[in-house]
């Protein structure tokens, strides 16, 4: 079961990755048909499966690229899918009863994420539902990496200091919306409505624009490349912004608080470093005009800061159960260190 809930933990980050791709390519409606591709299994090849595609959906030429991108997303999400069923089926077992609760919430939500999914394409990519979409990729990554941690275990434990989890759950808090108005801002296409630093260029505060944040938006026929008005995108990009700089402010202090732990040191190091990181890739979208490969790279360092806050509320918490719980939890090393005993 630890191996499979691996297994099942790599396809994620993979499937979350190749859904940033898939929305910074433009391919989110790179098939306008779900599950399949124009009424196939497949991307069609031949120019004979290109006529019948053009003559089952004439308003939806094909693009034989951003099919591709959209279909390779939809097979990781499905071997993704067979994965955690097999992780909720192997619970049944008598040796495995710990896992079933948490494996049959995953399941719960990767079916979840497979309705979303399909309304992604249904809806034209409506922003709420796109962003619906992020956020549950981005649960099942952190309740799988959860799990990797708990069947973990360090040679030494440590006593840590209470007063860190206020400074642990506003740190998360503040990644968690962070996170969000990323999503709404990739899913309105906000993400060069600003293009000067550090905020944004002429009467950005004059221009405000609470509209921008409805969950419905304006009624169109399609959400690709966004419906919403310049200063609206100009206010969503502007609040990532700005919620960025609490975000930072907040994540460094925790890191600084895990550095004074014993048992934490390692995680507070790897902290500070991906929030620096981020925040460097975050310039580097704005003065290199959102380059394809620094976009998925901001994606994926999000989810990377969220699972490093798993990690660490693991290892925050086990460490004080430790008194009454015998279960193994996650190394102060970290689950990229050496050391690591499974269970």
């Amino acid at each position: 079961m630890q191996k499979l809930c691996g297994v099942a933990f790599i396809l994620t980050l993979v499937v979350v990755v190749l859904g940033a791709w898939t929305r910074l390519t433009d391919a989110g409606l790179g098939c306008p048909d779900w599950p399949g591709c124009y009424g196939f299994n497949y991307v069609p090849a031949t120019p004979g499966e290109h006529a019948l595609a053009a003559e089952r959906f004439p308003d939806a030429p094909l693009e034989v690229t951003k099919a591709r991108n959209e279909m390779i997303h939809r097979y990781a999400a499905g071997t993704l899918g067979l994965t955690i069923l097999l992780m909720a089926v192997g619970s049944l077992r008598r040796a495995h009863r710990h896992y079933r609760a948490p494996a049959w919430l995953l399941l719960a939500m990767v079916t979840g994420q497979a309705t979303l999914g399909m309304l992604t394409v249904t809806l034209n990519l409506l922003p709420f539902v796109v962003m619906g979409h992020l956020l549950g990729g981005f649960s099942i990554l952190a309740l799988l990496f959860w799990l990797l941690c708990r069947g973990q275990r360090s040679a030494q434990r440590h006593s840590l200091d209470r007063s860190l989890a206020p400074w642990f759950w506003a740190a998360l808090l503040a990644l968690v919306v962070q996170i969000a108005l990323g999503g709404w801002t990739a899913a309105n296409y906000a993400a060069m409505a600003c293009t000067e630093l550090p905020v944004c260029q002429g009467d950005w505060v004059g221009q405000w624009q609470w509209s921008a944040f409805h969950p419905h938006g304006m009624p169109a026929e399609t959400y690709q490349y966004g419906v919403l008005s310049q200063a609206e995108r100009a206010t969503i990009h502007a609040a990532h912004r700005l919620w960025a700089m609490v975000t930072v402010v907040l994540l460094l202090v925790l890191a600084w608080r895990l550095l004074r732990q014993p048992g934490l040191r390692n995680w507070g190091v790897m902290l500070a470093i991906m929030v620096m990181v981020q925040l460097m890739l975050g310039v580097a979208n704005v003065v290199l005009h959102l380059p394809l490969w620094v976009a998925v790279a901001h994606n994926g360092g999000a989810a990377v800061l969220l699972l490093i806050l798993t990690g660490t509320g693991t290892r925050l918490w086990r460490g004080r159960e430790a008194k009454w719980h015998e279960a193994s939890y996650c190394p102060p090393t970290g689950p990229w260190s050496g050391g690591i005993t499974s269970r």
